[in-house]
């Protein structure tokens, strides 16, 4: 992993008025043609325009806080969930090019970066805070795991697949117990996940708020509910199977004992991604939901 200058010249991006040309690490899904392809494609361009710090397609590069000024992610949304894990509590803006298929996170196509990356440069962007989740699994009075979540964190029943009973806790108060396969609390990225192939609603991502949503429920009556990202939620598994688990983000956290709980609540930091001109969240879900019907509509 090399440190490239950018190219002199008098003309330079001047990247956020800071005088400098922003300090760029490329984070890449390993072993993907595509993905090595568009690095092929688009190195010259980025080069051209900013200072290369590191190029990483093994997501190993370890991440201090003041390393980068953007991180361009190339591959899919799960290469974007990765690099969420990978930056930690030193979370820099992220520009995701999509070299995958579906691409919520990942937006621009190659193509599209083309013709945004010069506009960056010059500061015609937008950063968005987007909430993540900390999500710890207690033992006794001992924290034996957590991770930060950007799309999910599910308690899932695991072989044999029989109806778990999930209390739930709303800032210390027990707001209900859920009889189901499985809970999902989701933010408002991952909405259009694993929450969303549950029944859950669709969250416009800048909202602070979690969605709660029952996989598969022994009663109708429990449906998905929206609380505040301020609320701290506690979860219970009253008789978990031996494979009953809580996943984040797609990743086995741990497995669920008898009297484990399980902590979710707003992380201390943001998932920060740069808007570009052109982009919006209901462009988005027309094109990758299929949301156009028989219309017409001008981009």
């Amino acid at each position: 992993m090399t440190q490239e200058p950018a190219t002199s010249s008098d003309d330079m991006p001047d990247w956020c008025g800071c005088g400098t040309p922003p300090r760029i690490i490329v984070i890449g899904t390993p072993g993907r043609q595509r993905v090595q392809a568009a690095w092929k494609r688009l190195r010259p361009v980025i080069t051209a325009h900013a200072t290369l710090i590191a190029e990483d397609f093994e997501f190993s590069h370890q991440f201090t806080g003041d390393d980068a000024d953007l991180v361009i992610v190339l591959g899919g949304d799960g290469s974007i969930l990765q690099s969420a894990r990978q930056m930690g509590n030193h979370q820099a803006p992220v520009l995701g090019v999509n070299c995958g298929h579906l691409g919520f996170l990942a937006a621009l196509s190659p193509e599209d970066f083309l013709n945004a990356w010069p506009k960056v440069c010059h500061g015609d962007f937008s950063v968005i805070d987007h909430l993540m989740l900390q999500v710890q699994l207690v033992r006794g009075d001992e924290v034996i795991a957590e991770q930060l979540a950007l799309n999910e964190a599910a308690v899932m029943a695991g072989p044999p697949f029989s109806i778990l009973d999930i209390d739930l806790y709303a800032d210390g108060d027990l707001a209900t117990q859920y009889r189901c396969d499985g809970l999902i609390i989701a933010t408002p990225v991952g909405s259009t996940a694993h929450s969303l192939s549950a029944g859950g609603p669709i969250l416009r991502r800048q909202l602070q708020a979690f969605v709660i949503s029952p996989i598969s429920p022994h009663t109708l009556t429990y449906r998905p509910l929206v609380d505040s990202a301020d609320t701290q939620l506690e979860l219970a598994v009253t008789e978990p199977h031996a494979t009953t688990s809580i996943v984040v983000d797609g990743r086995i956290l741990g497995s669920l004992e008898s009297g484990d709980r399980i902590r979710v609540h707003r992380a201390p930091v943001s998932f920060r991604m740069l808007s570009v001109p052109g982009q919006n969240d209901y462009r988005t879900l027309r094109e990758k939901l299929g949301w156009g019907g028989s219309m017409e509509l001008r981009r």
